[in-house]
């Protein structure tokens, strides 16, 4: 066995390099960027990043393939459904006020390399969906014109037909995504300012179509006699809510923002809340219009408003309708462009992706070369690639980002408050393996007393002296005992002490929360791989179906139960999800059984692109990752327990000496004239 620790050694040290955290400054809301966005700005980036095409688009395809006129139903449930990934996002937001994101989410909870590939997928997501928006843009204007600018195009450039290229280069597409990078180049008002024009054009317009739409509204088109209003059923329903998901995807460009709000605790979770109650309300208000103008059977699925206009006598209002459709795009389009640099400057500023691109301009206070080199890349997407076939690896990577940063929020919110001291010699370590003082109730007291050779001991007088004898050993456990009552995050509560204590108690503060996180992840996947193929794939009898499906629920809930019965953080500074972990739970099972409903070629898509991130994050950001030179930095340190006068216990961290050399370590008596970082 002893044979087997040097060589287990390097592996446990490597996985440890993998799991890493990202330390956050004392100072969470110091930045390069400029901090000038108001709530309000927020708000309507994230209506933007939401209210797009699909407004124009997605509503008429649900409505005549899908769910009928109950897609007023599958946008309301699709809403909610997106809320309980919003909440995650504001609190994140809101407590770690660093741009990135999802990947920020991750790196401060979960670990480095998933974090990393989680910013890798956002990254590709972003540009394939920037592009894709510049496609439909240029294509939606080139039907305004009878498709002139595609004729001209093919007959004056050049044309291709090559498997994945589009059969022609979209100059239109590329050149708006130019124009817009360069826009977004000049600093985070004038993107601001651009999307607030666009917002408010878009927001009259659907104004304008539903007073005027609820004028041309016709009951008699939800009848019986035009099907009914939910002909497909609840399977058509909840089919259209699949879809109707993707809708509100966009919300997470105001956690992107988070580093240049003004007042993010308070901002993000506002702008979040406001943002998607606005996009549903659209949406579902629009829904509801549309399928009361004309029947729902006879919409067309490509520009259903204009031409539900068209077939009541107003062919005009398609004209405006038009116009926001255009303008939504554009608040699509500007906010990928406003997202994506930022994601890559959080990568590069950890030193996870090429440093180059955390460069940040003095003048504009934003990361120009990565705007202006992304945009680009963007724009070469648009010009040469046939997007469709890419459009559904969307949803892969929105989706796993969304279940990441659930887990986090509960990781998070269980796990034991930790700060370390900057100072390489001495000072007090407060985290998980650390017991402070009574006015410190977030501190907890390791339950291994081993790690330190010798304790200290505070006697009556108030005088310290150093013990080695068992005796007072257990006095300190007793003393710790005291420390523990005081139930930090992590811990069992004290209700369910009795029940638990015998088998949860002797565990570390947040091992059980994070091995059942982990249970929880697995019996998700599990559960939804049965839901989703255990009757079209896997062919399994309906004793084993029903068996499997009991099993992995049970598996599911016991994991919840375990996560619930723990101690979590009660922070009131900032915005909370409520109801943790089930909330979270909840968003993390609907965004596994989202991902399991997309395709085969999509995860294969997904598979090729993740092993190329892999080969980047071995072959650059493993070797360049600050956290990991911060750790080279370090002093190695050992533990020293004290106890003060006041019978509160404090553990000091020394440097260790070298074997050999005497033990003459003097303990150290903190007063008023030490530092914090030493008391």
């Amino acid at each position: 066995m002893a044979l087997c620790v040097p060589a287990c050694s390097p592996v446990a040290r490597f996985c440890q390099k993998l799991n890493r955290l990202k330390t956050l400054e004392d100072d969470v809301m110091a930045t390069s960027l400029k901090r000038c966005l108001s709530t309000l700005d927020l708000a309507l980036l994230g209506v933007g990043g939401m209210v797009g095409s699909g407004l124009y688009v997605l509503t008429g395809t649900v409505a005549k393939d899908t769910a009928g006129p109950a897609v007023v139903l599958s946008f309301l449930i699709a809403g909610v459904a997106s809320l309980m990934a919003a909440l995650c996002y504001a609190e994140f937001g809101a407590r770690v006020p660093k741009t990135g994101s999802a990947y920020m989410f991750t790196y401060v909870s979960v670990g480095e390399i998933w974090a990393f590939l989680i910013g890798w997928n956002v990254i590709l997501e972003y540009m394939i969906g920037g592009a894709a928006v510049a496609r439909a843009w240029s294509g939606y204007l080139d039907s305004i014109f009878n498709h002139r600018i595609q004729n001209f195009t093919e007959s004056h450039v050049m044309r291709w037909d090559v498997p994945f290229l589009a059969h022609y280069p979209d100059l239109l597409a590329a050149g708006i995504l130019l124009v817009a990078s360069m826009f977004i180049s000049f600093g985070v008002r004038v993107s601001s300012w651009l999307n607030h024009i666009f917002s408010g054009i878009s927001m009259v317009v659907i104004t304008f179509i539903l007073v005027f739409g609820f004028m041309l509204a016709d009951p008699a088109n939800w009848s019986a006699q035009e099907g009914g209003f939910a002909p497909y059923g609840l399977s058509g329903v909840m089919a259209g809510t699949a879809t109707c998901f993707y809708a509100f995807v966009g919300f997470d460009v105001i956690a992107a923002s988070s580093e240049e709000a003004r007042d993010p605790q308070k901002a993000i979770p506002i702008a979040t809340a406001i943002s998607l109650a606005l996009a549903a309300t659209a949406y579902i208000l629009v829904s509801t219009v549309l399928t009361l103008m004309v029947p729902w059977h006879t919409l067309d699925p490509n520009s259903a408003l204009s031409d539900a206009f068209f077939r009541r006598g107003y062919s005009w209002a398609g004209l405006i309708v038009a116009v926001g459709s255009i303008c939504a795009m554009n608040t699509v389009l500007l906010s990928n462009l406003f997202s994506l640099p930022r994601i890559v400057y959080a990568m590069a500023e950890d030193g996870l992706f090429f440093s180059i691109f955390s460069r940040v301009n003095p003048v504009t206070k934003v990361p120009v070369i990565a705007i202006l080199v992304f945009g680009s890349l963007m724009a070469l997407l648009a010009l040469i690639f046939d997007l469709e076939a890419l459009v559904q690896f969307l949803s892969i990577g929105t989706l796993l980002a969304y279940t990441f940063v659930a887990a986090s929020v509960i990781v998070l919110r269980f796990q034991p408050e930790k700060s370390s001291s900057a100072s390489g010699g001495g000072g007090t370590k407060t985290d998980a393996s650390s017991t402070a003082s009574p006015s410190q109730p977030g501190s907890q007291g390791d339950p291994c007393m081993t790690r330190s050779e010798t304790q200290t001991l505070a006697q009556e007088a108030g005088e310290l002296k150093e013990y080695e004898s068992f005796s007072d050993k257990l006095q300190l456990v007793e003393k710790q005992k005291a420390v523990r009552e005081r139930r930090a995050p992590g811990v069992l509560k004290a209700r369910w002490e009795p029940y638990l204590g015998r088998l949860l108690g002797d565990c570390e503060p947040g091992d059980v929360v994070a091995f059942s996180v982990l249970a929880l992840m697995v019996s998700s996947v599990s559960l939804c791989a049965v839901l989703v193929f255990g009757n079209s794939y896997l062919h399994l009898p309906t004793w084993s179906f029903i068996l499997l499906l009991v099993v992995f629920s049970l598996a599911f809930f016991i994991s919840l139960i375990l996560i619930w019965v723990h101690e979590q953080q009660n922070k009131t500074k900032t915005f909370q999800v409520p109801l943790v972990p089930f909330v979270p739970g909840a968003s993390i099972l609907l965004n596994v059984f989202l991902m399991l409903k997309l395709s085969a070629l999509t995860w294969l898509r997904f598979t090729i692109w993740l092993a190329a991130g892999l080969l980047v994050y071995f072959g650059y950001g493993i070797w360049h990752s600050k956290e990991g030179l911060r750790e080279l930095q370090g002093n190695d340190v050992s533990a020293r327990y004290v106890v003060l006068p006041s019978g509160s216990l404090v553990e000091t961290v020394q440097n260790v000496q070298p074997e050999g050399h005497a033990h003459t370590h003097a303990a150290h008596t903190p007063d008023t004239n030490d530092p914090p970082a030493n008391r």
